[in-house]
């Protein structure tokens, strides 16, 4: 609970600074041409995601030789978005939900943890070849600055040491479980010095978890052609979500092009994976008025559209994950493990 109302007074904090900076007037002539309807339709499509999101877990499921039915696998993602955001923990509380969810229902554990792991490093292929595109416009336009390229690589980087990761498991599970409990031996010396007694991470749980990695792998479908599946799944994810995007434009009749969505929605979206705060939060809604200006969207405006987006890709998905993750554990005690 503490977290979240540090989230909302973080995320009220940021908006009551953009609009302080902001002619008054001018946002408040842009709110009097609001259209629900628009916003109602970016619910609407951002509803659509939750299933394309679990359709991408399915195909991720099918290359592991496991299967389950799409509503399942939407109450499931929708509910790891939520632990993913509340426990800001880059996707493995989201991992560990799914393992948790995997022993309910009789599948391997190990395979369904590869398959959390598979599914993030697969989203950040798609997202990649996205950024791709909105890095390409920003450079037409001359407005490509040194703070998008460093994100950028560290985006890079990141999906490159999942993929990495994912590959050293594959190969070899006593390489993995080495590499991880070296890694866990780093991060407590760090712990260490900030006076932290008890290890951060044991060396017992990564050894684990690269035997759960291996065995997950086990049984990987022979026709790995079939990984482009779940990266087209990603791309979609993330066109629906500049779909959201437009719709935030009409809602308030903000003039825009295709250029401008797409950019400003991979630089906006590459801030979001890369910031330190859960989702993004605090992050984005001061950065991304700031890039919608810079692709000649007025301030104002933009600030009002990024309200708009953020209320409807970050909490009211937060609102229905934390309902989905209730559900999933309405007659039982909640996962030590994820929590």
């Amino acid at each position: 609970m503490k977290k979240l109302i540090l989230i909302v007074v973080l995320f009220l904090g940021i908006a009551l600074v953009a609009i302080s900076f902001s002619e008054i007037e001018t946002i408040i002539k842009t709110l009097k041409k609001a259209h629900l309807v628009y916003f109602i339709l970016a619910l609407l499509i951002q509803t659509l995601w939750f299933f394309t999101s679990a359709r991408m877990y399915k195909s991720v499921y099918r290359l592991l030789g496991m299967d389950d039915d799409i509503l399942t696998l939407t109450r499931i993602a929708t509910a790891a978005n939520f632990i993913n955001i509340i426990t800001a923990t880059a996707g493995m509380g989201g991992v560990a939900l799914f393992a948790s969810e995997a022993r309910k229902r009789g599948h391997a554990t190990g395979k369904v943890t590869v398959a959390a792991a598979l599914f993030l490093s697969l989203d950040h292929a798609s997202f990649l070849c996205v950024l791709a595109v909105g890095l390409f416009i920003l450079a037409r336009r001359n407005d490509l600055d040194a703070s998008d390229i460093s994100a950028s690589l560290f985006m890079l980087v990141v999906a490159l040491s999942y993929a990495f990761i994912l590959y050293l498991g594959y190969r070899s599970e006593e390489k993995l479980g080495a590499l991880l409990a070296k890694l866990a031996r780093m991060v407590n010396r760090v712990a260490r010095f900030f006076r932290r007694k008890e290890d951060f991470l044991h060396e017992a749980r990564a050894y684990e978890f690269a035997h759960e990695v291996a065995e997950g792998f086990a049984n990987l479908t022979s026709k790995r052609i079939n990984m482009i599946r779940p990266v087209l799944w990603g791309i979609l994810d993330k066109t629906l979500l500049m779909l959201v995007l437009v719709c935030a434009f009409l809602s308030f009749e903000v003039p825009f092009k295709a250029d401008i969505i797409v950019a400003g929605f991979s630089i906006t979206f590459l801030f979001i994976t890369v910031s330190p705060t859960p989702s993004g939060i605090g992050i984005v809604e001061g950065f991304m008025p700031i890039a919608l200006s810079s692709l000649n969207v007025d301030w104002s405006q933009a600030v009002v559209v990024t309200l708009a987006y953020r209320t409807a890709t970050f909490w009211f998905p937060f609102g229905v994950g934390a309902w989905a993750f209730r559900s999933l554990h309405a007659q039982e005690e909640i996962p030590k493990d994820i929590l």
